[in-house]
């Protein structure tokens, strides 16, 4: 984990969002937290790390998503030396959990 973000202030707005129940919650939370753009950039990458996660191409996921070749490097980059924080949360949506058991 980056020690740079991890601050009381950064701790409050993961508590913020471990609070949100459902779909409609999270778009009314991070509809009025970022901008489109910012949502739709999240978005793009979540989707870039599922079809590298699936062996999708560089050249077929920057067709599909719009995503440059850097920000789809970049993805990759996290998925074999970052946190395993992709990982993660996609094996659990694979697998149907949703990670009550880690929200303390």
């Amino acid at each position: 984990m980056n020690k740079k973000i991890q601050t009381e202030a950064v701790d409050h707005l993961f508590d913020g969002i471990l609070a949100l129940q459902n779909r409609e919650e999270c778009y009314q939370f991070f509809e009025d937290l970022c901008t489109v753009n910012e949502i739709l950039s999240l978005s793009q990458r979540f989707e870039v790390a599922t079809m590298l996660r699936s062996g999708e191409t560089y050249l077929h996921i920057a067709e599909k998503t719009g995503a440059s070749t850097a920000t789809i490097s970049r993805v990759n980059r996290s998925l074999n030396y970052g946190n395993d924080g992709y990982d993660m949360v996609l094996g659990r949506m694979e697998n149907g959990g949703d990670g009550e058991k880690d929200r303390q």
